[in-house]
C-alpha cells in the first residue's frame, strides 16, 4: 500500500504553549482514521467501493472522536456490533474452514448496537485536515 516506504511518525505545527495531551491524543486518532481512508482510497482505485464499515464495538471504535472522524473522512456509515476483532477473525476462519456456509450465517447472531454517519457540518474541515496530512506521507 505504501510502496515499501517507511513513513515513520511525525508531528508538525505543534505549539507546546497551547497544545495539551488531549490534543495529541486526538491528533493520533485522526491520523489513524486518515490512514484508514488512505487504504480505502487504494481499494476504491481497485474497484472495491466501501459504503458501510462494520466493526466490533471495541478498540479504537470505542473512541467517539475516531469513529466520527472515520465516518466524516470516508463518507461511509459505520455499524458497530456487539463483538470484537478476535471473534470476527474466528468467525471468518469458520467460513474458510466450512463450519459456516457463508458470512450471513457466521455473523447472524451479532447485534447492531450503534450506527455512525458522516456529520455534514464537519466533512469539509475533516477533508481539509486530510489533505494537509497527505502532504506528509
Amino acid at each position: 500500500m505504501l510502496g515499501n516506504q517507511e513513513p515513520n511518525c511525525s508531528i508538525h505545527g505543534v505549539n507546546f504553549n497551547r497544545i495539551t495531551k488531549a490534543h495529541l491524543i486526538r491528533a493520533a486518532h485522526e491520523g489513524i482514521a486518515f490512514s484508514f481512508k488512505y487504504g480505502m482510497d487504494i481499494m476504491n482505485q481497485m474497484g472495491i467501493e466501501t459504503k458501510t464499515i462494520r466493526a466490533g464495538h471495541a478498540n479504537l471504535f470505542l473512541s467517539p472522536i475516531f469513529r466520527q472522524t472515520l465516518a466524516n473522512i470516508t463518507g461511509a456509515t459505520i455499524e458497530l456490533y456487539n463483538t470484537d476483532g478476535s471473534v470476527g477473525a474466528a468467525r471468518g476462519a469458520g467460513i474458510g474452514a466450512g463450519i459456516y456456509k457463508n458470512a450471513e450465517e457466521a455473523f447472524a447472531t451479532l447485534k447492531k448496537i450503534q450506527v455512525i454517519t458522516p456529520e455534514a457540518k464537519n466533512v469539509e474541515a475533516t477533508n481539509v485536515a486530510y489533505e494537509k496530512w497527505l502532504k506528509f506521507i
